[in-house]
């Protein structure tokens, strides 16, 4: 791409945002031959947090070119199992999901965050068509024609559109004037990473309890696991300042011994339990991807899949309008991207939030409603399989890379 050295460079795209939802869109729209910058600073990621990629991921990771450097480092989720620890009157029989059931090797593979975000910065580094600005966008300025960003480090670029990946407190939503929908639970999520002495046999376990999900994943090599605890705010705050013994036995206790002893093999998170959802997730001249767009607690691991979906979703709007000699940026080109997005938003924050305040509420009929539904999943098997073909990829409106 050729520029006059006194104006700024102008692309079809301008990704602002460098995670991994970011760096997807970014490495997708250039692997297309779109011209395409890839805006924001590359910040280390070390919480203690790994990322369960459903199979559409995978999908869409292996299209990119990006999955034959993770896949080492990932281990592959063959079943899934919900143990429900409530206590309730309605408890169900343990529910146990197997990939081969739907013709999967695997629903999903685990890897840690860090090292899934830094194997795509090494391919985006890499990528033609795609031109890397490591500094924060301080200013959007949508135009008729086209938006201005103005970054941190005095740099300037013009897109004709700018696709917004910035983070759940998106610089890009508050200048669009983009409002949102907030809410918040009284839990917070305490995440890390887990060496036990038995074998995880490629199984998650999820164990549902009164104060919320306690979810066990499996990591490569058959002894380590990530964990997602959801309790109590306070208890969790409590918890996350035990000393890594106490800390490993009281989880050892929680998991009913399943695993064995544990001890702690990596850092640490605290994660506050809260949400957000938008009425649109596009305004002029911007399109918002991953949690820009929307913001979900760390329950079923939709959060990061449904912002891949985003970024492959809105790669397949941007191309097409390409192809056809349209402007990306354009109402007509997004008006499709933003209906499928924001339905499928509101259909995975339903469920998360259903779930999440079925076992909080301690309510009799709750409880019955929800031993129910695990039943049915358990022993209807055409239910069942459909349950799991919609957990991985959402047959209506795949984007075609995840297909």
């Amino acid at each position: 791409m050729v520029t006059s050295p006194s104006l700024p460079p102008r692309f079809e795209v301008a990704v602002v945002g460098a995670g991994a939802a970011g760096l997807g869109l970014a490495l997708s729209l250039a692997r297309d031959g779109i011209a395409t910058a890839l805006v924001g600073r590359h910040a280390p990621v070390a919480d203690g947090r790994t990322v369960a990629l459903l199979d559409g991921s995978v999908r869409f990771l292996q299209a990119l070119g990006a999955w034959e450097a993770i896949a080492p480092h990932a281990a592959p989720l063959a079943e899934l199992h919900i143990v429900d620890d409530t206590g309730s009157l309605f408890r169900p029989p343990p529910a146990r999901f197997v990939a081969t059931e739907i013709g999967l090797a695997a629903f999903g593979w685990n890897v840690e965050s860090a090292r899934l975000v830094d194997s795509l910065r090494d391919r985006a580094r890499a990528m033609p068509n795609l031109t890397l600005f490591e500094s924060d966008a301080d200013a959007f300025v949508p135009g008729e024609a086209a938006a201005d960003l103005i970054l941190a480090d005095g740099r300037c670029l013009t897109a004709r559109l700018v696709a917004g990946a910035d983070g759940a407190r998106s610089k890009l939503r508050q200048t669009a004037g983009i409002k949102t929908r907030d809410w918040s639970y009284p839990q917070a999520a305490i995440t890390t990473i887990l060496a036990h002495i038995r074998p995880h046999r490629d199984v998650s376990t999820e164990f549902h309890t009164r104060q919320g999900p306690f979810t066990l994943v499996p990591l490569p090599g058959g002894h380590r696991s990530s964990l997602v605890w959801v309790m109590g705010e306070m208890a969790a705050k409590r918890l996350a300042a035990l000393d890594d013994g106490p800390f490993a036995r009281t989880i050892e206790d929680q998991a009913q011994a399943m695993l064995g002893s544990m001890r702690i093999d990596g850092p640490r998170g605290l994660v506050p339990m809260r949400g957000m959802s938008l009425p649109s997730p596009v305004a002029t001249r911007l399109a918002l991807i991953g949690e820009a767009a929307h913001v979900f607690p760390p329950i079923g691991a939709q959060g990061l899949n449904l912002g891949l979906r985003d970024a492959a979703a809105l790669r397949d709007a941007v191309v097409a309008a390409v192809a056809d000699g349209r402007d990306p940026g354009s109402h007509a080109a997004l008006v499709g991207f933003a209906r499928g997005r924001t339905i499928d938003a509101r259909l995975r924050t339903t469920a998360v939030d259903a779930l999440n305040r079925s076992l909080l509420a301690g309510f009799l009929p709750v409880d019955a409603l929800r031993g129910l539904g695990l039943l049915a999943m358990t022993t209807i098997t055409p239910l069942r399989r459909l349950v799991m073909r919609e957990g991985v990829l959402p047959r209506l409106g795949a984007p075609s890379l995840m297909r």
